[in-house]
């Protein structure tokens, strides 16, 4: 044990915090999996639960191989990746594939492992990184609204465009995380205005476009719009799921029903997604919905320690960038399960099952304790990094 502590570092807490979701996780997965295999009908609860394993497994990995890169290479990372996810989400949106009747256009096929990957998500994690690179190249300087524009706001829109039609709920989420991550790093609050202001009428004008060409984007505004008018009535599908998940919390109970003996996977669609925090109320009772919410916000609490002990701006921004939204997704993700907001698709992070979100969320914790981990890094060294010669470097 000692020998394998020698090769972890950054915060103790955060590695156990991972872990306790992790293995927390194994149990409702592989519980409410039972949907898909007796009502869907797709392979075997054992099978989803030894996937759902070696994802996470991956994950460690993941974490493990990010967290000893010096967190400066993915300053000038993210200016490398940029391009090649603007291509990634073109090549979505024109060859995606359906996975559990999610939307075409999301996902794209892994080669030879057969696994969907959801690039929106790799491009709202390479984003927040960018952004929190011009702010901290920006931090001392006067930022200019037209340059500004080119410089952080084109990139930023024209990746946002690309994940919208497919995506309504992650480029909202994305954006939002963008104007938070903005107003730390002290972009002036009056171009934050300018931008919110342009952001509603993109949107306008991208509603007005496919519902005047319904052919070009079918069902994509329909899809929104019926969430939204469903959210506050007692038909339609989502609200269907979300019925099903509110019957699941109100007979949780204190204690819960014990682990296993959940009555409404069996009928609730995306149980081991979704909606695996209906499932984990139903079986371990308010306790059980509380220590996860303790666990995220102790995960939280960390996070701001690690920006807190960060030595330089890029640092305490990134973490920022890539913390917070892993925060705000566990926390829409249980506000959906209680009925607080509309369906939106978004997972547990590390609880639910799927290969994207874990992967990212742990590329995410790698980079924090990256930032964790770093004692020596300066300003200087990290913003004049060309990403050339970071490319150069990494092929070497």
């Amino acid at each position: 044990m000692k020998s394998i502590l020698r090769h972890i570092k950054g915060d103790r807490t955060i590695w156990a915090i991972v872990a306790i979701l992790a293995v927390f996780s194994f149990m409702p997965v592989y519980s409410a999996s039972t949907n898909l295999v007796y009502v869907v009908g797709q392979g075997s609860t054992m099978g989803y639960l030894i996937k759902h394993m070696v994802l996470l497994i991956m994950g460690f990995a993941i974490i493990y191989f990010v967290h000893r890169i010096p967190y400066r290479y993915f300053s000038g990372g993210s200016v490398i990746m940029l391009p090649i996810v603007f291509v990634l989400l073109i090549y979505t949106l024109s060859q995606g594939t359906t996975i559990g009747g999610a939307n075409a256009s999301r996902w794209i096929r892994i080669p030879f492992i057969g696994i969907g990957f959801q690039t929106s998500t790799l491009a709202g994690l390479v984003l927040m990184i960018y952004v929190a690179r011009y702010l901290a190249k920006n931090k001392e300087k006067t930022i200019l609204f037209k340059e500004s524009l080119w410089q952080l706001w084109l990139p930023v829109a024209l990746i946002l465009i690309l994940i919208l039609p497919a995506n309504f709920s992650t480029t909202a989420i994305i954006f939002f995380m963008i104007i938070v991550l903005s107003f730390i790093g002290g972009y002036p609050l009056k171009y934050i205005g300018y931008i919110l202001g342009a952001g509603v009428v993109a949107l306008t004008l991208f509603i007005l476009v496919a519902k005047a060409f319904p052919d070009a984007m079918p069902n994509r505004v329909q899809t929104w719009q019926s969430r939204i008018e469903n959210f506050s009535k007692a038909d339609g599908a989502e609200n269907y799921q979300v019925e099903k998940a509110k019957t699941a919390i109100a007979t949780g109970g204190v204690i819960g029903k014990g682990p296993g003996k959940s009555v409404q996977k069996n009928f609730l669609p995306q149980s081991s997604s979704d909606f695996i925090y209906a499932i984990i109320v139903e079986e371990y009772g308010l306790l059980g919905a509380l220590l996860i919410v303790f666990v995220y916000f102790l995960l939280l609490f960390r996070i701001f320690i690690t920006v807190r002990k960060s030595n330089t701006i890029f640092g305490s921004l990134l973490v920022i960038g890539v913390g917070l939204p892993i925060i705000f997704q566990a926390c829409i993700n249980m506000a959906v399960a209680s009925n607080i907001l509309p369906v939106t698709g978004q997972t547990l992070p590390l609880i639910s099952s799927g290969g994207t979100s874990i992967w990212m969320t742990c590329i995410a914790l790698g980079m924090i304790l990256s930032v964790s981990a770093s004692k020596n890094e300066t300003e200087e060294s990290i913003l004049d990094d060309n990403p050339l010669d970071i490319l150069h470097e990494a092929i070497d």
